[in-house]
C-alpha cells in the first residue's frame, strides 16, 4: 500500500552529498532493488532557453520537457559527447530539438506554424506531444567526442507526451524496461512567473542468476512512481531528496552528487561565418541588407549577429 504523501516519518534516504536545489541532474538507486534512475530540477535554465523565445505556452512546454529528457537521458552518457532529443512531424510544431552535452550545458528550439498552432490550442486548450508534432518521429541520438561513431535510435511518435515517445524508444532500441515523468510550467518566487521544469526517469536492471527475479521490484517501483504529481516535479518549495522520500521511502533511496545544469548555446561570431562562407558569393551578396552587413539570427538562443560582407571573405 502506497503512503499517503502527509505520512511523516525520518526519510529514509542517503545523498552521497547535499544537493544544489535548481538547474541539476542527479541519480539515483533504490536501496537493494533493482532499479536506479535520475532526477532532474530546473530553474533559471529552461527559463532562460524558453524566454529567449517568448514561445506560446504549447510550444514552451513541449521544449520545455525536451530540455528536462535531454538531461535526463544524457546524464547517462559514460564518455564526453552530447545527447540530442529531437521529434519532428507533419503537425503545427515541425519540430523541437534539445541537446544535453556532458558539461551539463543544456540548449533547445521549436519551429512552429503560429496560425496552425492557434487553430490546434482553440481546439484543444492543452495539446500534448502528439497533437503539435502529427505523425513523424522521434529521435534519440548520442553523438561522442572524437572518433566514437553517432548512435542514433528512431522511433515513431506515439502518444500524448514526450515521456511516452521515450519509453517507447528504449524498449525498442535497448530493450531496457523504462518510466519517465516529465513537467513543465510557470512559478512565481517573488520576482513574477518563471518557467520551471523537472523530471524522474527509472529503469529496470536486468535480471541474471545472482540477482534472480526483478519483476516484482520493478512493478512496485513503477507503482510508486505513478503517484508523483506534476506539479511535485517543478515545486520550488520541495526540494529533490524530499520527493524522492515521498516516493520511496518504504524501499530507501540513495541519492548521488548532482551534475549542474546551465543554458548554454554554441554559436559564435566564428562559427557564424564558417556558415555563411558555405554559400556561394552571389548567395551572400543577396544576403546584404539595407544596413550593408549580413543579419544572422541564432535558432537556439536568439543571439542576432551582424557580419560585414568583408569579415565573411
Amino acid at each position: 500500500m502506497l503512503a499517503p504523501r502527509n505520512y511523516l516519518q525520518r526519510p529514509h534516504i542517503r545523498a552521497v552529498s547535499s544537493l544544489i536545489q535548481d538547474d541539476f541532474v542527479a541519480p539515483f538507486q533504490i536501496d537493494a532493488e533493482p532499479v536506479r534512475g535520475r532526477i532532474v530540477r530546473l530553474g533559471a535554465a529552461v527559463d532562460q532557453i524558453l524566454a529567449a523565445h517568448a514561445y506560446p505556452p504549447a510550444v514552451a512546454n513541449l521544449l520545455g520537457e525536451a530540455c528536462t529528457l535531454a538531461a535526463l537521458v544524457g546524464a547517462s552518457l559514460k564518455f564526453e559527447g552530447r545527447l540530442i532529443v529531437q521529434a519532428q512531424g507533419d503537425g503545427p510544431v515541425a519540430y523541437v530539438i534539445a541537446d544535453y552535452d556532458a558539461t551539463g550545458a543544456l540548449r533547445g528550439f521549436c519551429r512552429f506554424d503560429a496560425d496552425r498552432l492557434a487553430r490546434a490550442c482553440a481546439e484543444t486548450p492543452r495539446p500534448g506531444a502528439g497533437e503539435l508534432l502529427g505523425n513523424g518521429v522521434f529521435i534519440m541520438t548520442v553523438d561522442p567526442d572524437g572518433d566514437r561513431e553517432r548512435y542514433q535510435g528512431v522511433t515513431p511518435i506515439e502518444g500524448e507526451t514526450l515521456a511516452l515517445c521515450a519509453e517507447t524508444n528504449f524498449s525498442r532500441s535497448e530493450q531496457t524496461p523504462t518510466r519517465v515523468r516529465l513537467a513543465v510550467g510557470q512559478a512565481d518566487v517573488g520576482e513574477g512567473p518563471r518557467w520551471r521544469a523537472g523530471g524522474l526517469i527509472i529503469q529496470n536492471i536486468a535480471e541474471d542468476d545472482a540477482r534472480g527475479s526483478t519483476a516484482e521490484a520493478w512493478l512496485r517501483a513503477q507503482a510508486h512512481m505513478a503517484t508523483v504529481a506534476p506539479d511535485e516535479l517543478i515545486d520550488p518549495s520541495v526540494p529533490a531528496e524530499t520527493l524522492l522520500w515521498r516516493l520511496f521511502h518504504e524501499d530507501g533511496v540513495r541519492l548521488f552528487a548532482p551534475t549542474a545544469l546551465r543554458a548554454f548555446c554554441r554559436c559564435s561570431a566564428e562559427r557564424i561565418v564558417g556558415v555563411l562562407r558555405a554559400f556561394g558569393p552571389d548567395e551572400r551578396a543577396a544576403m546584404v541588407e539595407a544596413d550593408g552587413k549580413i543579419g544572422v539570427t541564432c535558432e537556439y538562443c536568439s543571439k542576432i549577429y551582424a557580419m560585414t560582407p568583408e569579415a565573411v571573405g
